[in-house]
């Protein structure tokens, strides 16, 4: 086959183009030259690696064409191509180049003829397998698979690492702060308290609401928290300077029994028996917009994480969804068996609504359809308001830095604290310690580990650290002699102590690691 542009290419340089059409023309003429060389890169036997542009020193440039940006242009293509190969595939002189060329054209003359069969390891670099295969280099180091993921757990392994004692009476809210080294709490003492969430110590007491605090939430800086009473005011309180702010929020009529703070802590957002929710702008300390919500007292609000959407709901049954900036419901949410409903929380994603129903049930609800998706039971709820969560467990790298699954978690009216797999509904572990109703619950997963806090009527805040599984050692049969059988007969006589060993407790804010 006959080359026009490959042999006028090899002769010396032809008189400079003049005509715009014939500048257009070579260009063209150009561009097929560089595919077809693409299209014998599966030919070379000689060379590891095709020329990066055919004749790059003896071509002419028009002055529409850039040749620094067709070089980039190849550069990236070849780099590619050739990524983690020693050496330059172009490092070339002129004359290795000429003969290069010489040498793919009558291989493609060969081709055209039918001669063109060709040992594909004859150059010994590789594969060679036809115009569009790729080539395939034997010095390339396999890619590794990754190892595969650890079976999902269980169970959980959450023991008790702090008693926290400081309220005088019950205590019906707890949360980690946003970084998770503090943890606030609230009681019907009408004090909040915030601990170290590491050492258990007691770092402030804010005392000023009228009566039992009912509700809590931190900013999401970390620096204030926000409290609501049933002196029918919410109140903000500095944790850094361990003042608190001058103007309490005045406007609700009723007991405030839920609060939230919006993602950029400009606002916040509460929900009262007065039936009504409020949106407050935290610098003013004023109403922004009020919410005729529900047509029964309201016990649960949550913001999204991006601030866009409200969740409520009432004892009247409903969970409903509100639009942030023009205070539209979107969404109605109602089970069919009607149950009062006592808080709601949004999933970390926002795609869900988790709700605690007087029915002994939580439910899990896709509010974009409208539908319930999952039903966690095992707890007794009949009487008063519970308040959980959701938390992560199992692991995908070590250490554990990242989670694997998520559960729900929830206090319980017998004293005790559940965890559930979301998708299995599972009981992953009941965790025994309160006396009396668990009332709030909270997680926190930080680089270090992960820990659970609850709190209850008994007026105790109680710390859970989730543990390692321990290794279980097969059981090894052993052959026992007389005298061996003798030492353990007299072992068994031995009294046992059944002294059990209980975390030690703190009396105003002074607490121990239990060992």
């Amino acid at each position: 086959m006959d080359h026009p542009s490959k042999r006028r290419r090899l002769d010396p340089s032809p008189p400079p183009i003049s005509s715009p059409v014939e500048t257009s023309s070579d260009e063209l003429a150009a561009g097929s030259d560089h595919e077809q060389e693409r299209r014998r890169v599966g030919w070379t036997i000689q060379k590891a690696y095709p020329p990066k542009r055919p004749y790059a020193r003896s071509r002419s440039f028009s002055s529409s064409e850039s040749p620094d940006e067709l070089a980039i242009d190849a550069d990236v293509y070849w780099r590619s191509r050739n990524h983690g190969r020693a050496g330059s595939p172009w490092e070339r002189s002129d004359k290795a180049q000429n003969d290069d060329d010489e040498d793919n054209e009558h291989r493609n003359e060969n081709d055209d003829n039918g001669e063109g069969a060709i040992d594909p390891d004859a150059d010994g670099t590789g594969i060679a397998r036809g115009n569009d295969a790729e080539i395939e280099y034997s010095d390339r180091s396999p890619t590794p698979v990754p190892p595969p993921p650890p079976p999902k757990p269980d169970s959980v392994n959450y023991r008790q690492k702090f008693l926290l004692k400081g309220h005088l009476r019950g205590v019906s809210a707890v949360k980690f702060s946003p970084d998770g080294s503090m943890i606030a709490s609230g009681g019907a003492d009408g004090a909040v308290k915030v601990w170290d969430a590491s050492t258990g110590k007691l770092i402030h007491t804010f005392e000023g609401h009228l009566a039992g605090i009912s509700t809590i939430a931190w900013s999401p800086d970390g620096a204030t928290i926000a409290s609501g009473s049933d002196d029918k005011t919410i109140r903000l309180w500095n944790v850094l300077t361990g003042k608190a702010h001058p103007i309490p929020f005045v406007g609700h009529h009723n007991y405030v029994y839920a609060i939230a703070f919006s993602p950029k802590g400009n606002m916040l957002v509460s929900g009262s028996y007065d039936e009504a929710v409020f949106l407050w702008d935290v610098r003013s300390a004023s109403v922004m917009r009020s919410l005729p919500a529900h047509s029964d007292p309201v016990g649960g609000i949550d913001v999204v994480w991006d601030g866009t959407l409200i969740a409520s709901c009432a004892t009247d049954g409903l969970i409903r969804i509100w639009d942030t900036a023009t205070g539209q419901c979107l969404r109605t949410l109602v089970h069919e068996d009607n149950p009062p409903v006592t808080a709601v929380k949004f999933s970390p994603n926002g795609k869900f609504v988790l709700a605690w129903t007087l029915d002994d049930c939580v439910r899990l609800w896709d509010y974009v359809e409208g539908r319930c998706l999952k039903t966690y039971q095992g707890h007794a709820n009949r009487k008063y308001s519970l308040l959980g969560g959701f938390g992560v467990y199992g692991q995908t790298g070590t250490p554990r830095t990242t989670a694997g699954y998520a559960f729900v978690v929830s206090g319980s009216e017998d004293g005790a604290v559940l965890c559930w797999d979301v998708i299995s509904k599972k009981v992953l572990q009941r965790i025994e310690g309160h006396v009396g109703v668990v009332l709030g619950v909270d997680t926190c997963a930080t680089s270090e580990g992960r820990w659970l806090v609850s709190c209850g009527l008994d007026g105790t805040v109680r710390v859970w650290e989730e543990q390692a599984e321990p290794a279980v050692e097969p059981e090894v049969e052993t052959k026992v002699g007389p005298e061996e059988e003798e030492e353990e007969e007299e072992e068994k006589q031995q009294p046992i102590d059944k002294s059990i060993d209980e975390p030690e407790d703190t009396e105003m804010g002074e607490a121990r690691e239990a060992g």
